[in-house]
C-alpha cells in the first residue's frame, strides 16, 4: 500500500465500540465502512456511566456537548449503602473531585444517547445497516467478510467491533470457552416521577447485601432511573440483552431489604434479565489484517462500570496508532494490541473480583468490608483509570 492510498477499513458492529473506532479513524483522516446486522441503530441496556477517561475522549471527539446535553452529571457522587437499612458505608462527592484529579466531569446517560453522541462524528454514508456477516474467513492473512446477501468484503483493515458473540473473535482465535460465573443481571428504567425522591438525586449508589448488589442512577435528561440489579443466577438465565423477568422476579431477589429501594424496584418497567458469563483475557487479539475491539477483546463485568469507556479508549488507541504507521497496518494493530491488552486485562481482573466483595454476607468479613470502604478514597485508589489519555500511552 503506497503512502498516498487511504487502507479500505471495515468495522463489523455499529454499537458504542464500532461507532468510536470509526469516528477517531475519522478525525486522524482514515474512512470507513461501519457495518450493522441490524435495521436500525438503536441501544438496549438502558444506563451506563461515562467517567473521566471517557469523557475527555468525547470533548476531543468533537460530540461531548452534544452528549450531556441527555446526560446526568454526577454531582452528589458515588454511594455505598446497607442492603438492610440504606446506611452509608461509604460516600465521595465527584461533583469536585473528578475535575480536580481528572479534568472531567463523571456522567450517566442511556447507552442510546452515546450512541447518538458518537454517531454525529461519522458520516451517513459510512454507515450499512441490515447487513448481517454470516462468515469471517482468512485467505493467508487477508481476512474476508462474507454476508446473507452474498457480498464478499475484503478490507485491508478489518476491526471486529462485534461485542461478546463476535464472528471476528473466532476468526483471529479460534472458539473460546466461556463459564458460568453463578451470577444474573437485571436491568430496568424507572420513569422519575414514579421513582422516591432518594434515587432522583445526581448520584451513582449502590446497595450491597448477601449474594445480591444493586445500582440505581439517574438517565436521559432526569426523565428515568436506571437500575441495574445482580443476583444468583437461575437456570432461565441467558447471556442476552433481550430476554426478560417480571417485576415480581426482581422484588423476589431483594425481599427484606429496606423499603424505599423496594419501592424503586415496585414502580420499574419490564426488567431484562441475562447470565454474566466468565472470560479469560484473551492472550492476543489480531490476526493478519484483522484485530479485536471492545466487548469483542475484553468483555468484563460491569462492576467497575469500564465496558463503554474501555471500547471508546480501544478507538482512541487504534487511530493513533494506524495514523502513526499508515504504510504498516499489520504492524499498527500489533502495536495497538501491545498498548490495550494489559490495561483491558486488569479491568477484567478487578471487575471479576468485585463479584465476591459486593456479594459477602453478614458476618466478620463482611464487617471488615465495611470498614475498609468507609476509610477508601476509591477517586485516588482508581486514578490509574480515570487518569489514563491514550495520547500519553503512545509516547
Amino acid at each position: 500500500m503506497s503512502t498516498q492510498d487511504s487502507p479500505r477499513i471495515a468495522i463489523l458492529g455499529g454499537g458504542i465500540g464500532g461507532l468510536a473506532a470509526a469516528a477517531f479513524l475519522r478525525d486522524k483522516g482514515f474512512d470507513s465502512d461501519v457495518y450493522e446486522q441490524a435495521a436500525a441503530l438503536t441501544e438496549v441496556g438502558a444506563g451506563l456511566v461515562i467517567a473521566p477517561n471517557a469523557a475527555r475522549l468525547l470533548r476531543r471527539l468533537g460530540v461531548l456537548d452534544r452528549f450531556v446535553k441527555r446526560a446526568v452529571r454526577m454531582e452528589v457522587g458515588w454511594e455505598f449503602r446497607r442492603w438492610e437499612n440504606g446506611a452509608v458505608l461509604s460516600a465521595e462527592n465527584l461533583e469536585e473531585g473528578c475535575i480536580r484529579l481528572y479534568g472531567e466531569h463523571t456522567y450517566t446517560a442511556h447507552r442510546a444517547d452515546l450512541l447518538d453522541a458518537l454517531r454525529s462524528a461519522v458520516p451517513e454514508q459510512s454507515i450499512h445497516l441490515g447487513r448481517r456477516c454470516v462468515s469471517v474467513e482468512f485467505d493467508g492473512d487477508q481476512a474476508v467478510l462474507r454476508f446473507e446477501d452474498g457480498e464478499t468484503v475484503r478490507p485491508d483493515i478489518l476491526i471486529g467491533a462485534d461485542g461478546v458473540h463476535s464472528r471476528v473473535r473466532g476468526a483471529v482465535v479460534g472458539p473460546t470457552e466461556a463459564r458460568e460465573s453463578g451470577i444474573c443481571a437485571f436491568r430496568a428504567l424507572v420513569p422519575a416521577h414514579k421513582a422516591p425522591e432518594f434515587a432522583r438525586r445526581h448520584a451513582q449508589t449502590l446497595w450491597i447485601g448477601p449474594d445480591h448488589h444493586l445500582v440505581h442512577y439517574p438517565v436521559s435528561g432526569d426523565d428515568y432511573i436506571n437500575l441495574v440489579a445482580f443476583a444468583p443466577a437461575g437456570t432461565n438465565s441467558v447471556e442476552s440483552w433481550t430476554a426478560t423477568a417480571t417485576v415480581d422476579e426482581l422484588l423476589g431477589e431483594f425481599a427484606g431489604w429496606d423499603s424505599r429501594l423496594v419501592d424503586l424496584i415496585r414502580a420499574a418497567e419490564t426488567p431484562g434479565r441475562w447470565a454474566l458469563l466468565d472470560r479469560e483475557p484473551l492472550d492476543r487479539w489480531s490476526r493478519g489484517n484483522a484485530t479485536l475491539l471492545g466487548d469483542a477483546a475484553h468483555p468484563m463485568f460491569p462492576f467497575f462500570a469500564q465496558g463503554a469507556a474501555q471500547a471508546i479508549e480501544d478507538g482512541a488507541v487504534l487511530s493513533l496508532c494506524l495514523a502513526a504507521d499508515p504504510d504498516h497496518p499489520t504492524a499498527a494493530l500489533s502495536r495497538y494490541e501491545e498498548l490495550r491488552r494489559r490495561r483491558t486485562a486488569r479491568l477484567q481482573e478487578v471487575s471479576h473480583g468485585r463479584s465476591h466483595i459486593n456479594h459477602l454476607p453478614d458476618g466478620p468479613e463482611q464487617q471488615a468490608r465495611d470498614l475498609r470502604y468507609s476509610q477508601a478514597d476509591p477517586l485516588r485508589e482508581n486514578g490509574w483509570i480515570y487518569e489514563y489519555d491514550p495520547e500519553g500511552a503512545l509516547s
